[in-house]
């Protein structure tokens, strides 16, 4: 191939498609590889294509020594920043560098020596020495009697990608250690109180207010994993925190969809129901044989002033004397979901409590 062929790209900056001038490089190689079948139609094809495409795009001829490039497009020549002249007749490892991955090399040749397809992620190198991650598509070309003429490869330049992935990974390996240690001051705090309660002579007390502890630690335990998106599924949260009240798992049944919302929801949500499911246990369905109860969440309210919608259904037990129990000891629920600006109406039918609480909901952790 010529090496006089204008490159009409720069080496750097991005590719500008209403570029006047045609690469020429794919009309050159195929004139000089009328062999190869690069004739007629489908010659005009893979000019075309050639010189349109952002993919970048080599050939290497596995039947010259040392397989070298015999093609390189335009979108490979500003991928790499080499010149045409600089890449002609040289085999692909130029672009390797000291980081680049033995193994991931060792893959590259077992599949150039068994002609196989391979998709592999490299680190290689530009010619200003610039790093990139290029998602390497690697694939064997035969002609019409089946002869092995060129191996193609087309690249991709993933960096960005790999470096939301270890974006990801760190969110992740961060949430997991917050995790462990908000489950740890959990149980210090649990242990404090527990303390503080038995000096004073409160115990009861203490164990109530432990008990609540306990419910916020399940809530953000559980949700921790996934606080990298910014927000948490509702759903998770919910059956985290209603777990230990039907430990197998017959008791309370669960409807809901994916529902998410940020952090601020979780406090609200895990102590008003760890109050209702308390309450249940002393006076409702949660303390008969053959009670039950059902949670249902959903998305509620307007587009500007969107809720969480969860209702407490309690199957069951029929009627009671004491219509007291409808609200909690302490209104304590009533007073959480008031402060944040949410809200729970209860009523009695015939077949037990049911409750409706509404929490402002924020899908992306505002």
């Amino acid at each position: 191939m010529s090496h006089n062929i204008p490159d009409h790209l720069p080496s750097s900056g991005p590719i500008d498609q209403a570029h006047t001038a045609f690469d020429t490089s794919a009309a050159q190689f195929k004139a000089q590889h009328g062999e190869d079948t690069f004739t007629g139609a489908s010659g005009v094809l893979f000019e075309q294509a050639m010189a349109q495409t952002r993919m970048a795009i080599c050939l290497c001829d596995p039947n010259l020594e040392d397989m070298p490039i015999v093609f390189a497009n335009r979108a490979f020549r500003h991928l790499t920043g080499y010149d045409e002249h600089e890449v002609i007749g040289r085999n692909c490892r130029f672009l390797q560098g000291p980081r680049t991955d033995r193994a991931a090399l060792a893959r590259v040749r077992t599949a150039l020596a068994n002609e196989d397809v391979l998709v592999i992620e490299l680190l290689n190198y530009r010619k200003d020495g610039e790093p990139f991650w290029n998602a390497l598509h690697l694939g064997p070309i035969y002609n019409a009697e089946g002869k092995l003429i060129y191996f193609l490869g087309s690249q991709w330049d993933v960096s960005d990608v790999r470096a939301a992935r270890a974006d990801e990974r760190h969110a992740r390996d961060l949430a997991r250690e917050l995790s462990h240690r908000m489950k740890n001051m959990f149980a210090v705090i649990g242990g404090i109180v527990n303390f503080t309660g038995r000096v004073r002579g409160i115990e009861v007390e203490a164990r109530e207010i432990n008990d609540r502890i306990q419910a916020l630690g399940r809530a953000y335990e559980t949700t921790l994993d996934d606080s990298h998106r910014g927000s948490v599924e509702v759903g998770q949260a919910i059956r985290a925190v209603l777990a230990p009240y039907d430990p197998d798992g017959t008791r309370i049944r669960f409807e809901g969809n994916g529902l998410r919302s940020d952090f601020a929801s979780v406090s609200v949500l895990g102590l008003s129901l760890h109050e209702l499911a308390v309450n249940a246990i002393k006076h409702g369905a949660l303390g008969t044989d053959s009670g039950s109860v059902t949670v249902t969440w959903k998305r509620n309210g307007s587009t500007s002033s969107p809720a969480i919608r969860i209702d407490w259904i309690e199957h069951g037990i029929g009627a009671v004397a004491d219509a007291s129990r409808l609200v909690s000891n302490d209104g304590i629920v009533d007073r959480m979901l008031d402060m944040a600006r949410g809200g729970i109406v209860r009523e009695w039918h015939s077949d037990g409590l049911r409750a409706k609480l509404n929490i402002p909901l924020r899908e992306h952790g505002e």
